[in-house]
C-alpha cells in the first residue's frame, strides 16, 4: 500500500518502512508526525483519491535532522570585473513512514 502526501509545498510518494527527506519540521528527534494532507491512497489497481481519502492519515517518526550539501551559486558578467560566489545549505528533516490509514 502507497500514499501521496503533501508537506513542505511538495508532493512525496511514500509506503510503510520507507526513509524520506522532506523540508523541515519543527519536531524533535524520535517524536512521531501526523500528514493530514494525503492527496491518494493506493494498492495495486485499487486507487482512491479525491473525497475518498479525506479523513486519511499517515502517520511518520522522526529519525534525522540537519542541512544538505552545500551548493555553490556563482555569478559572473564577462569584461566587468564582476564575480560574486554564494553558498546555499538547504535543512531538512528525514522521517520513517509508520502507518497509512
Amino acid at each position: 500500500m502507497y500514499a501521496v502526501i503533501k508537506t513542505g509545498g511538495k508532493q512525496y510518494r511514500v509506503q510503510e518502512g520507507e526513509v524520506i527527506r522532506i523540508e523541515k519540521l519543527k519536531a524533535d528527534i524520535g517524536s512521531e508526525v501526523t500528514f493530514d494532507d494525503v492527496m491518494m491512497i493506493g494498492e495495486g489497481a485499487d486507487i482512491k483519491a479525491g473525497a475518498d481519502v479525506a479523513d486519511a492519515k499517515v502517520t511518520a517518526v522522526i529519525t534525522e535532522a540537519g542541512r544538505g550539501q552545500k551548493i555553490v551559486v556563482f555569478k559572473k558578467r564577462r569584461r566587468k570585473n564582476y564575480r560574486l560566489t554564494q553558498g546555499h545549505r538547504q535543512s531538512f528533516t528525514s522521517v520513517r513512514i509508520a502507518k497509512i490509514s
